[in-house]
């Protein structure tokens, strides 16, 4: 049996991986920026605002991309789904979702630096 930490990693990290075969060296960057910025907006602005506000960048496909991988990871169907999850949840759930979120951004993070090589100031 797997931890919630470790299917989060797992499943992150496939995502990280799929993203490097599938965009250029700039759009992985972009992606990976936003991955390092996400967990701080959650955490400054609140999570149905941080969601929103990724939602908002549907132009830019690898930029959306991260909100959809966001909600498979955490097993809530489509980036939309997890937004309207988000906006509709009573506080409890709302409150747990946040943690939920927060922690696999965390993974996000961490792929993002070693895998994408992305550090704090790039792809903006």
């Amino acid at each position: 049996m797997q931890t919630l930490q470790q299917r989060y990693a797992k499943a992150v990290y496939q995502r990280i991986q799929d993203v490097k075969q599938s965009y250029p060296d700039d759009k992985q960057k972009e992606y990976g920026a936003l991955a390092l910025k996400l967990p701080i907006l959650v955490r400054q602005a609140g999570l149905v605002q941080a969601l929103t506000f990724v939602a908002a960048r549907q132009r830019e496909a690898h930029k959306r991309r991260i909100l959809d991988d966001l909600a498979q990871v955490l097993g809530e169907g489509s980036g939309e789904d997890l937004l309207k999850q988000a906006r509709e949840a009573p506080l409890s759930k709302y409150m747990y979702l946040t943690q939920r979120v927060l922690w696999a951004l965390e993974w996000f993070k961490r792929f993002a630096q070693s895998e994408l090589k992305v550090e704090p100031g790039e792809g903006e």
